[in-house]
Formats: C-alpha cells, sequence, structure tokens
C-alpha cells in the first residue's frame, strides 16, 4: 500500500495518547489518561484515527515504529498480531518451517512440547485480549458522544473485536468474553466455552451485517468482509461446535458473490506484490508501508525472512534486509510437480538455486525452497528496495471464497451446485495456468491440495488440516511434524494451542486446554 490516510498516522498518533500497553490480557479496566468522550466532543473527527488505531493492532507491534509493541514482550517486533498468525498457522502445519530456534519457535515448527510458556501463544492471547477492551471501550464511548457516520463506526469496532474472538475460538478454544455489559469489572470474568464464543460471535456479527455499509474505504471493514468471516465461522462449525454449517456458509459466500463486486486478478503474483492495493480480488488487506506504518510483524516478516543474501539476491524481491529464516517444505511444494516443467505459475514462486529439495535439518537454510510469494517489488513499474514492506497482506480474497464454495457443496451444503463449484475451482487454476479438471477429480483430497497451492502462507493452513481432519494423528505425516525428519503422529490435544500460564494466573476462573 503506497498510499496510507493521513487520518490513519494521525489516528496512530492520537491512539498513542489514549491506551497505554495492555500487559494484562484479562484486566479489563480502562486504560486511558484522557477522557474518550471529552475528546470526541471536542473532536467528533477524532474517531477516524481511534479507528484507524485500532485496524492497526492487526498489522503493527505498537504506534510508536516498528520498535514499539501494544503489549509486553522481550522484542517488541515479535508480538504483531499478524507475525503471530503465520506462526501459529503457518508453521505448525505442513507447508512452511522457520529455522531459527528462537525460545519457543521451534516448538511451533516441529509441532512438539507445546507448553503454556511459550511467548508464541502468549503474544496472540495477549493481542486478542489487548484488541477487544480498547474497541469495548471505544464503542461505549461512541454512546455518550454523536460523530459523523456513527452506526458504520460502531459496526466497524465490533467487527474487529468478533474477529479478534474468531481467532480465540480457533486457536485456544475458549476464553473470556469482554463487552458493553462487563468492560471495566474488577472481578475476574467467568470462562466462555468454545461453543459460548462461537454463539456470541456468531450473534456479532449477524447484527453487523445488516448495518455496515456494502462498501468502504480500502482497508476497512464493508458487508464482504464481514459475510466472509462468517463464512469462514460456519465452514468450520463443526470443528468448534460439533454442528455442521455449511448451508449457513453458502449463504454468505453467495451474498460475497453476487453482491461484492469483487473479480480474479489476472495475475496470481500480482496479488502478494508491493502494489497490490490496486486488486480487483482482495476483500480485506492489512496494510503496509515501508515508510509510514513500518513494523517487523506484518508482510515485512513474510519477505524478508524468506529471504538471504546467502543463496538469493534481495533487489530480485525488493527488499534490502534478508533474515535468513522461513523455507517451504516438499508437503507444499511437491504438489506442483516437477517445478521446473509445471506450468503452474504458482509453482514458480520457490527460489530453488543452491537449495535441497528434502529438508533433512529444518535448522539449515539451504534445507527446503524459500516460497517468494510475497515480494516488496511492485507488478506494475520501477520499485525501490527497502527494508520494510509496503505490500499489504490479503486476508481475505476472492479465490478462497470461490474454494470454500466448491468445499461447501461437496460436504453437502445446500445453496449451490456441483457444476457451479467445477467452474469456480476451474477459475482459481486457470487464472495461474495450472489446466482445468474434471468433476470426477473434484474431491476433498483434491480441494486440500488445492487450498494449499492457492492460498499457503497467508493463515489458513492449521485450521483447513483440522477441518479435513489431517493435523493430528498419523495418518497424514509431513517434514518435522512431531520433530521427526519424516513425521511422526501427535495428538488430538494439539487442535488447540495451551492457554498461557499467564492468563490463568491472572483469572483464576480459567482452566487449561486438556492434555498441557
Amino acid at each position: 500500500m503506497k498510499n496510507i490516510s493521513k487520518k490513519i498516522i494521525l489516528g496512530l498518533c492520537t491512539a498513542t495518547l489514549l491506551f497505554s500497553s495492555c500487559s494484562d490480557e484479562l484486566d479489563t479496566t480502562p486504560k486511558v489518561e484522557l477522557s474518550l468522550e471529552n475528546l470526541l466532543a471536542k473532536d467528533p473527527n477524532a474517531i477516524e484515527g481511534l479507528l484507524s488505531k485500532m485496524y492497526g493492532t492487526f498489522a503493527l507491534s505498537g504506534s510508536k515504529g516498528a520498535g514499539s509493541s501494544d503489549i509486553t514482550g522481550p522484542d517488541p517486533g515479535e508480538t504483531a498480531f499478524l507475525r503471530g498468525i503465520i506462526n501459529l498457522q503457518e508453521f505448525t502445519a505442513d507447508g512452511m518451517k522457520n529455522r531459527w530456534g528462537d525460545d519457543g519457535l521451534d516448538q511451533l515448527t516441529t509441532t512438539s512440547r507445546w507448553n503454556s510458556n511459550n511467548k508464541f501463544f502468549r503474544y496472540l492471547y495477549d493481542r486478542v485480549y489487548y484488541i477487544v477492551p480498547q474497541s469495548t471501550n471505544i464503542i461505549i464511548a461512541l454512546n455518550t458522544v454523536d460523530v459523523p457516520n456513527e452506526e458504520q463506526i460502531v459496526s466497524e469496532l465490533r467487527f474487529i473485536r468478533a474477529l479478534s474472538y474468531y481467532y480465540m475460538i480457533d486457536c485456544f478454544g475458549k476464553g473470556v468474553i469482554v463487552n458493553e455489559s462487563n468492560y471495566g469489572s474488577t472481578t475476574p470474568l467467568p470462562e466462555s466455552s468454545r461453543k459460548e464464543l462461537f454463539d456470541y460471535v456468531e450473534s456479532e456479527l449477524l447484527d453487523i451485517e445488516g448495518k455496515i455499509s456494502l462498501t468502504n474505504t480500502y482497508g476497512r471493514a464493508n458487508k464482504s468482509v464481514v459475510r466472509m468471516t462468517l463464512a469462514k465461522l460456519y465452514l468450520n462449525a463443526e470443528v468448534y461446535t460439533g454442528t455442521q454449517r455449511y448451508t449457513d456458509a453458502l449463504t454468505y459466500i453467495n451474498k460475497i458473490v453476487t453482491e461484492g463486486n469483487y473479480q480474479l486478478a489476472g495475475s496470481f503474483v500480482s496479488q502478494f506484490s508491493g502494489d497490490n492495493e490496486t486488486s480487483t480480488e482482495v476483500i480485506f488487506p492489512l496494510l503496509a508501508d515501508a515508510v509510514t506504518s513500518q513494523s517487523f510483524g506484518n508482510t515485512t516478516y513474510i519477505v524478508n525472512g524468506s529471504c538471504s543474501t546467502e543463496t538469493m539476491n534481495l533487489n530480485d524481491f525488493g527488499t534490502s534486509d534478508g533474515w535468513t529464516g522461513h523455507r517451504a517444505t516438499k508437503a507444499w511444494y511437491g504438489l506442483y510437480g516437477n517445478l521446473g516443467t509445471s506450468p503452474d505459475d504458482r509453482a514458480k514462486l520457490f527460489w530453488t538455486t543452491g537449495h535441497a529439495y528434502e529438508m533433512a535439518d529444518y535448522k539449515k537454510w539451504t534445507d527446503g525452497y524459500p516460497a517468494v510469494k510475497f515480494r516488496n517489488t511492485n507488478f506494475s513499474g520501477t520499485s525501490l528496495s527497502t527494508s520494510f514492506s509496503s505490500t499489504d497482506f490479503p486476508m481475505y480474497r476472492l479465490a478462497d471464497v470461490y474454494l470454500m464454495y466448491a468445499e461447501c457443496v461437496l460436504r453437502g451444503g445446500a445453496g449451490g451446485t456441483a457444476s457451479q463449484a467445477l467452474d469456480y475451482v476451474n477459475a482459481v487454476r486457470n487464472r495461474s495456468h495450472a489446466g482445468a479438471i474434471t468433476s470426477a477429480q473434484l474431491t476433498l483430497d483434491f480441494l486440500l491440495d488445492e487450498r494449499a497451492r492457492e492460498l499457503n502462507l497467508e493463515g489458513h493452513r492449521r485450521t483447513d488440516l483440522i477441518r479435513f481432519g489431517k493435523f493430528t494423528g498419523g495418518a497424514y505425516l509431513w517434514p518435522w511434524k512431531g520433530n521427526a525428519v519424516n513425521g511422526a503422529a501427535i495428538p488430538d490435544t494439539y487442535k488447540v494451542f495451551p492457554i498461557p500460564l499467564t492468563a490463568i494466573q491472572a483469572n483464576a476462573n480459567l482452566t487449561q486446554n486438556p492434555g498441557y
């Protein structure tokens, strides 16, 4: 994203005055140095900056630059929400591994020895419980102050809160519900089950969907963004609640397709380049800018982490810093067949020179192929190499919608057809010159592989593997699963992460997930 609104930058500065760091994720006491009500009464337009601050919490570690953090951690850059999603959704799964060996990161890469002291679990947990009370605080302030476009603003804040809770449902399976009814409580809040969190998020999103606008400024939520979150919630409902909701997922998928006015981009790699703010496909991006919103936790983490001067020319990917960290495994690039002869454009997005196909040692940079799907270079025109990324992260995009449609149809959801499902899958494949498939080839196993070919490194893989029954156990193995070079079985308890010890110590009502 090249031109981030001045309102966003101002918003980060304004919000710095209002919010202090949330070091206790369950302390819902208002953390304000100035009265929000008084600020907004004096300047109602300040709400735009506060809202921008809340959107920024998904990509930035803090509002005072790349070296700051809204939550507590020894390395501020590690604590960003998006960085946590990559760590927990991609490195724990089959397609991506990290070699650094940081305290706790090895356990994610090898899906082994998980415990409640791992700082990377705590970062995401704490980040959710930073976003939730801060969003709630602003919503409460808006109950007493009039600002322009208030219903839309409140809807967006409620969405931001609901999206945070979605990740709590997916990753930890339970937590506490903080909202307008209990915000500022001085007594520990009760634990809510996964089903209770699901029901709360569902009810919030359903209400928001009727109030939020169909279109909005780039980088902010609209009806399609809310509908996509509902569709994701329903797609995974059997995992979260034990009850299938594929028909409900199709309802909102169809609304995105028919009312969202999105189109598949002509080029796959354009969705992950420095000028991807022009995309016709991206439904909800997390914004990045190399100058005005620097972060070690947005796409900078993906681009720089996947590059190294040891084997690559950094300028080819628009970065001046290579961190020598992330590589894909054959569980991802092996899905394309021979990378040298595959017609699939997506098969070309791995750096093979100087690297081995097999990952005999995940800590060795040259074992496995770096994925160069994300880059800082512009798709159109020239660009300069930078230390930080200007590539927006496509949290939701239309190709995912099409693949979700096909999956829901195959799983028996009403509201779709097999012929349309095949057309959608082939539209995704043909865009990358992968070639069309037949209806006989369109199976759930094929779709899981196609989701990897299309969506890996976008924060979906762990959730996908769990939904398809492939994450735990020993039926499906991948390199370094269970801390074994060829993979080993892992227990079903790994379908959720442990509740951080700091959270349990802060609230006696919280209980640990089984197996930890």
